[in-house]
């Protein structure tokens, strides 16, 4: 197996003073209304957490009960969980693709097999081994954008099934989302708060799982994992009205995803084709500096060569306002110049 950095994340791209198209969060700040509902919340601060208002507001959410939701420090704290609960014989990670999960298994002392795809980077279901008894895909995937269809067809009893959604919200109409399947078995969908709201720092996500599965996660959970802040904020975001704000911005990125390719593609930048997230896996074929000379114009992109799969010629931005896609346009036509 071929060593990569998969501890890598683009907050170490992102330095201050540079455009931060290297990271996958929404805005540097939550918006203003949901930072007055975290400040009405420090007088809690006193009090354990109470989990059990954010639980129901997940489980309104995703039309799930309960007792199949585990909140948790986000989306990484779950992957952990995961690796630490669970003693898999033959685990796979389908690659490129969010590197967390993988390193958590090897950190846990498990062995991890890589399935990784070629362009255009969809999985089939028949690519994974039958006798796989843990697999982990992102969907939508990151870096690629890619949704894959009939993910559902991956579950069986005696496998469990991790996708992860951190970006499925960003997604327009959240196609192929698994989030409301309590009827597959073994099916774990991750999610977190983190992209849409920048909430990065606050640590806010869940996944939803059969309920006997919880129940053996949540045993190898810390007590209090989740902080009041945190459960404040979920209970916030997933009440219908800021979803439905979270799918108009998805909306409104999913147009400026759209020009921004086909400028990227005239300037002869080749992007990975079928991205429906907010971001694009770009390359220059020949050019492994693009990113350090984006960087020399003020611009953080996120290296392409910390994914399985990927290379020093790959890099990854993330979509923004037209603002930001025009700066990163200007720059790359100055430097492609040359």
């Amino acid at each position: 197996m071929t060593d990569h950095d998969l501890r890598h994340h683009g907050d170490v791209e992102a330095t201050p003073g540079l455009l931060d198209l290297a990271v996958n969060v929404r805005g540097s700040a939550p918006p203003a209304w949901l930072r007055g509902r975290l400040e009405r919340g420090l007088d809690k601060l006193g009090a354990y957490p109470d989990q059990s208002a954010a639980v129901r507001a997940v489980s309104r959410r995703h039309d799930r009960d309960p007792a199949q939701v585990l909140l948790t420090a986000g989306g990484a704290e779950a992957f952990v969980l995961l690796a630490r609960a669970l003693t898999p014989r033959r685990a796979v990670c389908v690659h490129p693709g969010f590197t967390e999960p993988e390193a958590a298994l090897l950190a846990a002392g498990h062995e991890v097999e890589r399935l990784v795809l070629p362009p255009p980077y969809v999985l089939s279901p028949q690519q994974v081994p039958d006798d796989a008894d843990l697999v982990v895909v992102g969907n939508p995937t990151n870096p690629t954008g890619v949704v894959h269809e009939g993910l559902e067809r991956l579950c069986r009893p005696g496998r469990v099934v991790v996708v992860d959604e951190a970006f499925a919200d960003a997604v327009p109409g959240e196609p192929h989302s698994l989030a409301d399947r309590a009827d597959l078995p073994g099916l774990v969908v991750v999610r977190s708060l983190t992209k849409t709201w920048a909430l990065a720092g606050l640590r806010v996500g869940y996944l939803l799982a059969p309920e006997d599965l919880v129940d053996r996660l949540r045993r190898a959970q810390p007590l209090w994992a989740v902080s009041t802040l945190a459960l404040i904020a979920l209970e916030t975001c997933l009440a219908r009205g800021p979803v439905s704000s979270a799918a108009k911005v998805a909306a409104g990125l999913a147009q400026e995803r759209v020009r921004l390719q086909q400028a990227l593609e005239q300037l002869g930048v080749e992007v990975a084709p079928g991205s429906q997230a907010p971001f694009l896996l770009c390359r220059v074929a020949g050019r492994p500096d693009v990113r350090e000379a984006l960087r020399d114009r003020g611009i953080a992109v996120r290296r392409g060569d910390t994914f399985p799969g990927l290379t020093a010629e790959h890099w990854r931005t993330a979509v923004r306002g037209p603002t930001e896609s025009d700066q990163l346009l200007n720059a790359l036509t100055d430097l492609l110049q040359q």
